[in-house]
């Protein structure tokens, strides 16, 4: 093979990894923001709905409240009614804690897109570091030489960066037990 081919065939490999490892990354960046947004939405709604339910049993027994401020007397159904009070706004209570995991899972993904953020604006520093070793007059074993040692380094990068981000989003120890996502 001459060294033209040789030169051309590392450069055509190092383009390549570059592009894979970006795309890979910012793919997996998108779809956390993707996930993000669902999380937050779904997490708004259930707290949305816990207020809400919430609010109209209070309502609903605020006529009963006021009879009894008043001096008046409470029928066994309202008696009831009042007893209940309690047990349901603690379920909807437990409802708005649940939908606060959410809160702690997007977090998590916020943080592994920055790390992946992170990763490759270094990925993309060490391109541009190495890239600067190569001066004009370089001959072709230099730019072979040098372009195998960032290729290595690339990969070593690439490949330190997929073991520190975990692929799944957890919440763990609220009273609804243990939620994995992802």
């Amino acid at each position: 093979m001459t060294r033209k081919k040789i030169l051309g065939s590392h450069v055509k490999r190092l383009l390549s990894g570059v592009s894979d490892h970006g795309r890979r990354h910012l793919t997996e960046v998108e779809t956390d923001v993707i996930q993000t947004g669902l999380l937050l939405e779904e997490a708004i709604d259930k707290l949305s709905f816990n207020f809400m339910a919430i609010h109209q049993t209070v309502q609903a027994v605020q006529p009963v409240i006021q009879l009894l401020l008043d001096g008046g007397q409470a029928s066994a159904e309202q008696r009831a009614q009042l007893e209940a009070l309690p047990a349901q706004i603690g379920q909807y209570v437990n409802g708005a804690v649940t939908s606060l995991q959410f809160q702690d899972m997007t977090s998590q993904l916020l943080d592994r897109t920055l790390k992946r953020v992170t990763g490759l604006r270094e990925f993309l520093g060490t391109l541009g570091a190495h890239g600067d070793a190569m001066v004009p007059d370089s001959d072709n074993e230099q730019i072979v030489d040098l372009l195998g040692k960032v290729s290595m380094a690339l990969a070593i990068q690439s490949l330190e960066l997929r073991s520190v981000l975990r692929k799944a989003v957890s919440q763990q120890h609220m009273e609804s037990g243990d939620i994995e996502l992802f």
